[in-house]
């Protein structure tokens, strides 16, 4: 499936919003939207997404998927899933990295035991969206520091062009490619025409919490 379809599936989910007024984690301002969160409660989409993001690599060469928290735990499950169906013998199993800290500060750790399923293992590490690829990298790191072999970074999309060597010069596979154009609050154009904030997707609404501008 092309680039094309595959965001036509997305589309076709509710996942793609355009002509409103958003603010992405990393605090970048925007006039579009993929909210994955759409996909999410489709079982059967979700679950064909996860497929194709499985059918990418060699589920014999694959012992352990992460993901971070929240929707990482989702894309964990569907693709350990879905590389079990097609491996010889063994199993595939499936993590999750939770989030400590907020913004600068914020880190990923690998807990509940899960930690002791890293050391000598290939892991895949799975993401929702990359805008920056911090999540995503700081995951990576964690699995590096107990010992694990990264073999890629499977994503849903890839909204901010980010590149193998801004995650740890992790491969990556993504399913749609998406360039979005976003600015920063100072420079942000719908700031300046008053635009509101879209409080119900993005962080808007904690952006305005914090004192960001309200329009």
């Amino acid at each position: 499936m092309n680039n094309e379809a595959m965001t036509q599936v997305f589309a076709d989910a509710g996942a793609i919003i355009t002509n409103d007024h958003f603010v992405f984690t990393a605090g970048a301002h925007s006039d579009t939207y993929i909210n994955k969160d759409a996909l999410y409660v489709h079982t059967k989409t979700i679950s064909d997404l996860c497929k194709i993001m499985a059918d990418h690599y060699d589920a014999n060469e694959i012992d352990v998927v992460i993901g971070p928290v929240i929707g990482g735990v989702v894309l964990s499950q569907w693709v350990s899933y879905h590389l079990n169906c097609k491996r010889s013998s063994g199993e595939v199993l499936s993590l999750y990295a939770e989030k400590e800290g907020e913004g600068r500060e914020k880190t990923f750790v690998i807990k509940r035991g899960y930690d002791a399923y890293i050391p000598g293992k290939n892991v895949l590490v799975v993401e929702d969206l990359l805008t920056t690829g911090d999540s995503a990298c700081k995951v990576i790191e964690c699995v590096k520091a107990l010992g694990g072999k990264v073999v890629g970074l499977s994503v849903l999309g890839n909204r901010g062009g980010v590149k193998t060597q801004d995650v740890g010069n992790v491969p990556i596979h993504a399913l749609i490619n998406i360039t979005m154009q976003s600015w920063t609050e100072e420079d942000c154009p719908l700031c300046k025409a008053k635009k509101p904030i879209n409080i119900k997707l993005g962080k808007g609404k904690a952006f305005l919490e914090k004192g960001g501008i309200a329009v």
